[in-house]
């Protein structure tokens, strides 16, 4: 594999690999890092890509376990960056705005909260959109075993944010 064919095949994957390195790790700069290692690592092995059914899975894949070996290394400090995230409509007050900012850092510290499978795969769900096929590539998990944590994390959102707002009310 050339440079020109690895741009075509592994750079529109690029948005996506960041994403899920800042969701795994939480620091911009460490993500760009890693995207950078990610990059590097699938450049030396370019000749063996296309033996892949999905180089975006694949490289989904090296991320993650990058990502992951940070996290055991423990270098990486934990903070919440929620910037990006969009309030919602302009025409809200400044009670709504701060109830939805309010909603949002809960329901993602509620994520943050789950085991690191389960997080991982509403991650690629949720937030990347990836299908179950594709999820299924990237974890080595069967379809239904991805439904199940699936649901699991859903529910433990979920049910995690009713009994905090039910706390705050009562």
């Amino acid at each position: 594999m050339d440079l020109e064919e690895f741009k075509s095949k592994v750079f529109p994957a690029k948005q996506k690999l960041f994403r899920l390195a800042v969701s795994m790790l939480r620091d911009r700069e460490e993500a760009e890092d890693t995207l950078q290692d990610v990059f590097v690592k699938l450049w030396s092995k370019r000749q063996e890509l296309n033996s892949y059914t999905s180089i975006e899975a694949f490289a989904m894949t090296v991320t993650k376990h990058l990502c992951l070996n940070k996290l055991k290394a423990g270098k990486l400090r934990r903070q919440v960056d929620i910037t990006g995230m969009e309030l919602g409509s302009s025409e809200a007050n400044p009670y709504q705005r701060f109830e939805h900012t309010d909603s949002l850092n809960k329901v993602q510290g509620l994520m943050e909260s789950l085991p690191e499978q389960q997080k991982f795969i509403l991650h690629l769900r949720e937030i990347e959109g990836c299908s179950f096929e594709e999820i299924e590539q990237i974890t080595n998990l069967t379809i239904n075993n991805i439904r199940v944590i699936l649901t699991r994390a859903r529910k433990s959102v979920q049910d995690g944010y009713l009994k905090l707002e039910n706390y705050e009310v009562g």
